[in-house]
């Protein structure tokens, strides 16, 4: 099974714990319902997961991850892939524009035409609620792992 690993920074906000969550890229994500997701890759071979989450954090967001305090989320079952999950608090952390790596996709599928389009074109802070109904199901349980992680500390 592949697997992959992600990098959810969190905060408080005004009305409670917040995470920053980015937007896929590409036109088959353009109008679907549940098209955030957590940044996050898979690993080079040898890399370890922590560093997989941050290199594929500065790769999808075009800023390095912020150093913070750590906690490790579990492994969460996505579609045919794992992905590892660690969470940093990073309550200062903004970005003004997000600058993605880009994938190349064949447009239509089987015609020989590619296109480059950015992984993530979108990435923003939002509530923990607000996060659970547009992230990709399979990544709503490290929401929860997060939540329960922050439950009696200040998150």
């Amino acid at each position: 099974m592949r697997t992959s690993a992600g990098l959810l920074l969190h905060r408080a906000g005004e009305t409670g714990t917040e995470v920053f969550v980015a937007h896929m890229g590409g036109p088959f994500w353009r109008s679907r319902a549940r098209a955030w997701s957590i940044p996050k890759g898979e690993p080079f071979p040898g890399e370890r997961p922590f560093d997989t989450a941050r290199r594929e954090f500065t790769e999808e967001i075009g800023v390095p991850a912020p150093e913070g305090s750590v906690v490790d989320l579990g492994e969460h079952r996505q579609s045919s892939k794992v992905v590892r999950v660690f969470a940093v608090h990073a309550p200062g952390f903004t970005v003004d524009t997000v600058t993605s790596n880009t994938v190349r996709l064949e447009l239509p599928r089987g015609s020989g035409r590619f296109v480059e389009v950015p992984e993530v074109d979108d990435a923003r802070w939002m509530p923990l609620d607000e996060a659970r109904e547009l992230l990709v199901l399979g990544q709503v349980a490290a929401l929860d792992a997060l939540a329960s992680a922050l439950s009696g500390s200040t998150g």
